[in-house]
């Protein structure tokens, strides 16, 4: 319930910043609006039929526009159309198992407290100790590799057929190249994985 009230003063606050002349909402619509958020608005547009408009065609709630431009947002990507999912599959299984190997290989090669490797229902798990744990798992839906680094944070990898690899589009960095740098740094130790 508090964060629901919570929310509600945000969107007073809001609604306040936006147009001045709306009156910061009554104990009672805080109230109400703490019990039936869904109500909020309505009990807004209510108390304040001088500054919201009551044609049901208007939408805004002051009469400042927003100026919002559709075309500056993300474009809505249809990943089944990039990778099919059976190829997903094969591609990303191909890749986490040829990880786990050539992480278990390096493990046995560097000397770390707590370094664990562990593969379950399609998520690859690799413990270094204090120096921390990364994941890396399938995101079928997305045609993605997830990784949780404790360097970089969170990516999501994409396959790239041009150069036939797992690329993080954001940054433009490959899954491999990002796993040795960082593993390097971490462990003072050189792996290659490509």
């Amino acid at each position: 319930m508090a964060s629901k009230l919570l929310s509600m003063r945000r969107f007073s606050r809001l609604v306040k910043s936006r147009c001045p002349s709306v009156p910061y909402p009554s104990s009672s619509v805080q109230r109400s609006c703490a019990l039936r958020p869904e109500a909020c608005i309505n009990l807004l547009v209510s108390s304040n039929t001088d500054v919201f408009p009551s044609s049901a065609s208007s939408r805004n709630f002051c009469s400042r526009p927003f100026n919002i431009d559709e075309s500056q947002g993300p474009a809505t990507i249809d990943y089944r159309s990039l990778l099919q999912e059976e190829d997903f599959q094969s591609l990303a299984d191909l890749t986490i198992h040829d990880l786990q190997e050539k992480l278990e290989e390096y493990g046995d090669d560097i000397q770390i407290d707590g370094f664990d490797i562990d593969y379950g229902s399609d998520v690859l798990t690799v413990k270094l100790g204090a120096l921390g744990t990364y994941v890396l798992n399938k995101q079928t839906p997305n045609r993605q590799i997830w990784l949780s680094s404790p360097v970089s944070g969170p990516s999501r990898y994409d396959w790239d057929k041009d150069v036939q690899t797992w690329v993080y589009r954001r940054t433009g960095a490959k899954l491999y190249e990002v796993l040795e740098s960082e593993l390097k740094q971490l462990c003072d130790e050189p792996i290659s994985l490509s």
